[in-house]
């Protein structure tokens, strides 16, 4: 096999995670579109109540994956994955029984205790070399961008079809197709890849936290996912009086995800090619404040079809930047602590959106709550000012087996052409490089490790 060539068990692997990760991420998103107009029958209901559902995955997310995370470390990948679908289940079953808001929260609170984002990925590297990690991850990452894009879609038809009570009981079969998919198809391994990628400790989650860089991204992906669960709790109930019956809504989601798409990726590929990836996420956070400036006033479906393209547009780049970025500021030996980080913050913004959003409109109503929107995207705007992108650095691991001096291996390393920042902890037998991709040869330097141990 070709050197970089994606093995039959890697892309077995990539293939099926990314369809379990789907599933998960579908069994959550494609009740957000309609939870603010099917719900209404439900005792209990109100604009507090319903942002309290759409976000209450995201508290006790935040708040496991990184417990569920240790424990995939101790008794293995593949049990705690199984488990976090059989809880993601229990928690549809329990919302799908409920004929009150209160029951739906305490599903969607237990659909997240399923929190098993970083026991998928830690499994995702281990199937896999170090050369094929990021195909492989981007992999696991289209397929939560697919199934975003999917629930947004036939969610609304669907909704009208099955109902909200459906729509859980479509969110449980998911979880099972998930639990066939984990033990008929992914792939067992024997091997753990380098703790400092995929694990997250509690001294390396206080590390990222003190990360000046890091820290700024962290408050991108909240307020990010802030932005996203309140603009479900309100802008539903908008297009119905609209004109748009909530049956169908997927009319405007549809074309409004392809447009996002076909304008966001010209301005990934220029932020790269251009080296201003600053500049155009200051210009992602502009179409933001433009979109909520824009639904401060809309009065007809027009303008809530722009909204909704320009807000697309720049959730889609930030999703699809964020993760590069975190990974490229993320020091060597510690992508593990700061993607903890990241996610935490992801779902906590999830959850604090849901519930700001639904407190905002039941007391003063949507245009304060489009208010508090823009001055959060303001907050962003200006914390993002201060981000320094490294551009076209990467994180590479090298491990060896035997006993060797580290201080001599980071020495050598350290003087190979890209270098940037070595870091080798002995207790793991592991090398952490972060590198410039465009100076640096992965397989000399792993030659180099090769030789320095038959010479050690």
């Amino acid at each position: 096999m070709a050197v970089g060539a994606i093995s039959a068990t890697e892309k077995r692997g990539a293939m099926s995670l990314a369809l379990v990760f789907g599933l998960r991420m579908a069994g959550l998103f494609m009740i957000m579109p309609v939870l603010a107009i099917f719900a209404r029958h439900l005792d209990g209901y109100s604009p507090l109540t319903v942002g309290l559902a759409i976000g209450a995955y995201g508290l006790t997310q935040a708040i496991l994956q990184i417990p569920m995370g240790w424990l995939s470390d101790r008794i293995g990948r593949k049990p705690v994955i199984i488990t976090g679908l059989v809880i993601f289940a229990i928690g549809s079953v329990v919302a799908a029984l409920s004929h009150s808001m209160t029951g739906v929260i305490a599903g969607r609170a237990i659909q997240g205790m399923g929190a098993i984002a970083s026991s998928i990925l830690a499994l995702a590297a281990d199937l896999s070399r170090e050369e094929n990690r990021s195909k492989v991850m981007a992999t696991i990452g289209m397929s939560i961008g697919l199934a975003f894009a999917a629930s947004l879609v036939f969610g609304p038809p669907l909704a009208s079809w099955v109902g909200l009570s459906g729509m859980f009981w479509f969110s449980t079969g998911f979880a099972i197709l998930g639990i066939l998919a984990v033990w008929l198809v992914v792939p067992n391994v024997s091997t753990h890849a380098p703790k400092g990628e995929v694990s997250t400790s509690l001294a390396q989650f206080a590390q990222a936290i003190k990360h000046p860089q890091l820290l700024r991204l962290d408050w991108s992906i909240f307020a990010l996912h802030l932005l996203l669960t309140a603009e479900f709790v309100q802008f539903p109930g908008r297009l119905v009086e609209a004109g748009l019956a909530a049956s169908h809504q997927w009319y405007l989601y549809l074309p409004v995800l392809f447009g996002s798409f076909v304008l966001m990726v010209p301005m990934l590929i220029l932020a790269a090619k251009r080296n201003q990836h600053r500049g155009y996420f200051l210009l992602a956070l502009a179409i933001f404040f433009l979109s909520n400036l824009i639904l401060l006033f809309a009065s007809s479906l027009p303008m809530l079809v722009l909204s909704a393209l320009l807000f697309f547009t720049g959730f889609n780049y930030m999703e699809a930047s964020l993760p590069a970025m975190i990974s490229s500021l993320a020091p060597a030996g510690q992508k593990g602590g700061a993607m903890g980080v990241y996610s935490t913050c992801q779902f906590i913004g999830a959850f604090i959106g849901g519930s700001m959003a639904g407190l905002v409109m039941s007391h003063f109503g949507r245009m304060p709550l489009v208010l508090v929107a823009m001055l959060v995207v303001l907050v962003w705007m200006a914390i993002a000012m201060g981000i320094k992108v490294q551009s076209g650095l990467k994180n590479h691991t090298i491990s060896y087996t035997q006993k060797l001096d580290s201080d001599a291996l980071v020495n050598h390393l350290g003087q190979l052409d890209g270098v940037v920042e070595v870091v080798v902890l002995p207790d793991e037998q592991t090398a952490y490089l972060k590198v410039n991709h465009k100076q640096f040869d992965l397989a000399y330097a792993q030659a180099l490790v090769h030789e320095f141990g038959r010479e050690a």
